[in-house]
């Protein structure tokens, strides 16, 4: 039987042995990941069968403009979110999405921005409208910066470069990837578009 939690500390090798073969090390890439080295998630769920991780989500505290301190309804960043590629396709995605955004909402964040695919995260609501005044700290695809507000208004209010403000953890930055003149070499400035998972 599926069920979905928060994550435990003893699934950290678990965690991330599936981003790795459900996204390869070019996640580490992704200007997402800025947002990210460093910071300790501020929730993070698992799906688990049998004792097994077969997915996971993290959303992280950011920040955009003013008014978004805990008390005005924290900003979220989603991502990323993964299935085990042998269990794509039977909605374990979709329920570790909607665990999440009501788990947000229930701990007063008023909104959550991504950067996925429009047509996957439109069903839980979110829509690039939402991002249109703010920006990331490095390249994306605008119609893949999307926004969903848990309080009316949460992103109306946003504006300017999306920052980081969540708990600093220096074990939790990413490992470096090599930086090389080779062809096909994976560079930290570069921005690596993934479809959705599930």
């Amino acid at each position: 039987m599926l069920t979905i939690d928060e994550e435990v500390p003893g699934e950290t090798g678990a965690r991330e042995a599936l981003l790795d073969h459900a996204m390869g090390p070019e996640r580490f890439a992704k200007t997402s990941q800025r947002l990210r080295d460093g910071r300790l998630p501020e929730l993070a769920l698992a799906a688990r069968e049998g004792g097994r991780l077969v997915g996971t989500v993290r959303l992280w505290a950011i920040s955009a403009g003013h008014g978004h301190g805990k008390g005005a309804g924290s900003l979220l960043l989603l991502g990323p979110l993964a299935v085990a590629p042998e269990r794509q396709g039977e909605g374990i995605g979709a329920r570790l999405m909607r665990s999440a955004l009501n788990r947000a909402a229930a701990t007063g964040h008023g909104g959550v921005i991504l950067v996925g695919d429009a047509p996957y995260y439109r069903r839980f609501g979110f829509s690039a409208a939402l991002t249109e005044n703010l920006e990331m700290p490095g390249p994306v695809e605008r119609h893949r910066f999307l926004g969903h507000e848990l309080r009316p208004g949460a992103l109306a209010e946003a504006r300017g470069l999306v920052r980081a403000a969540g708990a600093w953890h220096p074990a939790a930055a990413s490992f470096p990837l090599p930086l090389t003149g080779s062809a096909g070499a994976v560079s930290r400035n570069m921005t690596v578009i993934r479809q959705p998972l599930n």
